[in-house]
Order: C-alpha cells, then structure tokens, then sequence
C-alpha cells in the first residue's frame, strides 16, 4: 500500500485497495465539477424569478465558472507541482464547499456570480490535482491507463448527469439545491483525502513564475469570451478582436515559457514523444463532441419538441455506451494493438456518428439518440488513450502541469467546435428561412418559434432550416474528425508508450525481461 505521506509510489508497482478506494473517492469531486458546467441549465429560470438578475448579470451567472476555471487551469496545475497536489486539491474542495454553500442561499446575483467565480477557483484546482495524483499513484502503466480511462468516463458523464440533476431538483426543491448536492462530497474528500491520497510535488520546482499568472489569463480568457459569443451572437467584430488580443498573449505567454528560468509551463513537456500530438488531438475530440451538443440539444427541444426535463432525460441514452468504451481501448492497447490504431478508429467511429447525424430528419429522435452514442463512443475512446498516452510521457514532477495543458486544450476545443460547426449551422438556417420572414425568425430557431402563431407555416420551415444547418454541420464534423483519424494515424504510428502489467511483455520490452 501506498504510504498517504510519500512523494511518490515505487515505478511499476501494483496499486493495492488504498490506491483504488482513493481513485473513488477522487471522482466524487471530478463528477461534481464536470456537472457545475451544465447544472445551470434548468435552475436559470428559477434564479430569475427569484433574484431578478439583469440580463448581462444572468449571463454572467451562468458563464463565469467556465471563464474562470479555463483561465485558471494551467496556474493551478503548475501551482500543485510546487506545493504538493493533494494540499491544493483539499484547498479547492474546501472553497469549492464553501461556494456552493454560498451559492445556495445567495440572494442576490452579485453575491451568485461571485460564488460561481470562486466555484470556478475551487474547479480549477481540483481538475489537474485528480489526474496528477492518479498518475502518482498509478504507476503501473496498465492501471494507470484503467484509472485514466474511469476518470475520462466520468468527466463525459458528469457533463450529461449536471443538466438532468439540476433539472430533477428544481422541479422538486429549490434552486439553491442544485449546488447544495456538492457539499457531501467535499466533506467525504476532506476527511478521507488525507488518509487515502499521497502527497505528491515537483522535488526541485525552482521559483514560481508569478508574471505568467496574468499572462496566461490574458492568452485564455479573451480567446474563450469571443468563442463563447460569437456562439451565442454571431460573428462581430469586437469578438474577433478579442480572440486576436488572446492569441497575442498567447505569444506572449509561450515566449515567457520559453525564456524563464523556471517557467509556469516547462517546454520540456512537449520534448517527449506523442505529448504535442496528444494535446492537439484532444483538443480535436472536444471540439468534436461540444459541436454536436450544440445542434442536438436544441433538436430534442424545439425541433422534437420535448420539454427540457425530457429532453435532457433522452440525452441520457447516449451516455450508456460510454462506460465501456474505456475499457474496451485500454484492453486493446493492453493485448497489444497499437494506441495509433485505437486513436485512429476512436476518431472514426466518431466521424460515424457525425454521419449518422447528416442523415437525420425533423422527426429522426431514434437516428439521432444512436448517432450522439456513436459519437460519445468514439470520442470517449480518443481521450481515455491520448490522456493516458499524454500522462505517460509526462514526467511524474511535472503530472500537474501536463494535466492542466490538457484540460486547457479541451476548454479551447470545446469552445471552438461550438464556434465554428455552430455558425456552419446557423448560416445554413439563415440561408433556409424565406428573406421575407420576420427578423427573429432568421436569427434563430427559438425565435421563429416564438412568433410562430402569427405567421401560418413558419414553424415547419424553421425547424426544417434548423435540420439542414445540423445536416451541414454534421458533415463538415464527419470530415474533421475524419481528417483527425489520418492525423493520429501519422503522428502516433511510431510513438511507443508502455500499456503493459510488469509481468507482461512490451512493445518496448517484447522479450518482458
């Protein structure tokens, strides 16, 4: 067993009953923070009502805790390196706690959005502390690729669970319950994380890099307001001005990196082989799979016409297949198959589901519900293994670091496909909908709905408009993560990073001597 005050556990060593009670307990926290992304979803209305928020203040609301948990990542995960993962993580889950508690019994939206920012802090440090501690102890390559591909399924899942809870317990409860949920588990790892987790931190970090704090919330920050809006807006110039503001701190922030005598973000992460690639391609597969959110949420409501609380009930089925795509990756890499092969059909079985989806109707539920599984499956796949094979190649001191750089990649990516396949999307709807339609109607679905009354076959020609715009995106989808197969294909053929049990024979070591 592993010794909860240890740096690290022994290479190669076999976790006992500790390491894996701790790996649960350690995804109770991950659930909850993947969930804090999606668990506004059905809560705002009430927070409405109640609070009476202006408009720019529910918006706030409802997007600061993605803000700042994306700029906030790559701080945190440098930051658990110099003073031990588990520290920091009991830090943010106890303000992570104590926000939601404040959260809860908010009663104005100034006091809301200011938990939901600390909510983001907490969030930020929890996310790259449970992967580095996962990789402190889980040093036996098979395991650590079974417990990275746990913790991939419940980061997927955590995000479908959040919209449905908040959807469960508002119809029941009050708003504020809706992040009262969190409390139980931050008390559970608070008292048993320092019992079951290992202390674990770079022995030699070097000074901390205070001017890459604000340098890399200034390259994160403007590039995901001016995805988010362009989103929610459409294309405007003062969003395309902050992306470029962000992308020009982001040279800035790569330069510091590259000069500093000990940098927030070491390049010598990226020196190990299949590192960069694994972090592109994770970007990919999230911009991927918050792409297709975009369209079939919105397909299940307005098109379908289901309430909220039933179509986030369908959009539980593609959740299902989910569990066992992990294993199943993990297994084939284990008994052997290249983790190129794997990636490359995980990206194609994605590219499947896109396709499915191109083919879908205004009266297609079924079709659809199998082409997001397909999709989820095949995403899933891609990051159980590009995670496992970017930790890998990661050095132990540095596990928090590479961590964050991952989720950080995920947080443009996601970003970014809704961005992009979102605008495909709805320029096609624009495209569809007659020029003698009312405005409302030409901005969006939602709109054309709410006047449909009072004009006679609007209704249909929307949500017609509104499937060729996910017909169109779908297939620009299918062609990306298509191209993203090829990608892994090229760039992870020759990148070797052992999945095998000790006793087993490697790649690396066919002889297992």
């Amino acid at each position: 067993m592993t010794n909860p005050t240890s740096t690290t556990t022994s290479p190669g060593a076999r976790a006992g009953r500790r390491e894996w009670t701790a790996l649960a307990v350690l995804m109770l926290p991950l659930l909850l923070v993947s969930m804090d992304v999606s668990v506004l979803y059905f809560a705002i209305p009430a927070i409405s009502a109640d609070l009476e928020p202006s408009g720019t203040q529910q918006l706030w609301i409802f997007d600061i805790y993605a803000f700042v948990l994306a700029g906030l990542l790559m701080t945190m995960g440098s930051l658990g390196d110099r003073i031990g993962r588990r520290r920091l993580l009991l830090i943010g889950a106890t303000a992570f706690g104590a926000a939601s508690l404040v959260a809860a019994y908010a009663n104005s939206a100034e006091t809301l959005i200011v938990a939901r920012a600390v909510l983001g802090i907490g969030g930020a440090t929890l996310m790259p502390s449970t992967m580095a501690l996962i990789r402190t102890m889980f040093t036996d390559p098979g395991e650590r690729a079974k417990a990275i591909g746990l913790w991939s399924g419940v980061m997927t899942a955590g995000v479908a669970l959040g919209s449905v809870m908040s959807g469960v317990l508002v119809e029941y409860f009050w708003w504020g319950s809706v992040f009262l949920v969190n409390l139980p588990a931050m008390a559970l790892l608070l008292v048993l994380g320092p019992i079951l987790l290992p202390e674990s931190k770079d022995p030699s970090p070097g000074r901390f890099d205070w001017l890459s704090v604000p340098l890399s919330m200034a390259a994160v920050l403007p590039v995901i307001y001016g995805l988010k809006e362009i989103t929610n807006e459409g294309w405007n110039v003062l969003y395309v001005i902050s992306i470029t503001v962000g992308l020009l701190f982001a040279t800035l922030f790569v330069h510091r990196q590259r000069t500093a005598a000990s940098p927030m973000i070491s390049p010598a992460l990226f020196r190990g082989r299949g590192f960069a690639p694994a972090v592109v391609l994770n970007l990919i597969s999230v911009f991927g799979m918050m792409g297709s959110a975009f369209f079939t949420t919105q397909y299940l409501q307005s098109v379908l016409d289901k309430s909220a609380l039933e179509a986030a009930l369908w959009a539980l089925l593609p959740s299902v297949p989910i569990g066992a795509a992990a294993p199943i990756a993990t297994s084939l890499v284990q008994k052997g198959v290249n983790r190129a092969h794997v990636v490359t059909a995980g990206f194609a079985i994605a590219a499947c589901g896109y396709a499915l989806l191109a083919c879908a109707g205004t009266d297609s539920m079924w079709l659809v519900l199998v082409a997001c599984g397909v999709l989820a499956v095949g995403i899933v796949t891609v990051v159980s293994q590009i995670t496992d094979l970017a930790m890998g190649t990661a050095p132990v001191e540095r596990a928090g670091a590479a961590s964050s750089l991952l989720e950080t990649g995920a947080e443009f990516g996601g970003a970014l496909g809704m961005a992009v396949l979102g605008s495909i999307g709805t320029a096609i709807y624009r495209h569809e909908i007659p020029s003698s339609a009312p405005d409302a109607a030409r901005e969006t679905l939602g709109g054309a709905l709410a006047i449909a009354d009072q004009v006679p076959g609007l209704a249909t020609t929307a949500r017609e408009a509104f499937t060729s715009g996910m017909q169109g995106a779908a297939i620009a989808g299918a062609v990306l993560l298509a191209g993203a197969a090829g990608l892994a294909a090229v760039t992870l053929r020759r990148v070797r990073v052992d999945s095998k049990t000790p006793d087993e024979p490697s790649m690396l070591n066919p002889s297992g001597v």
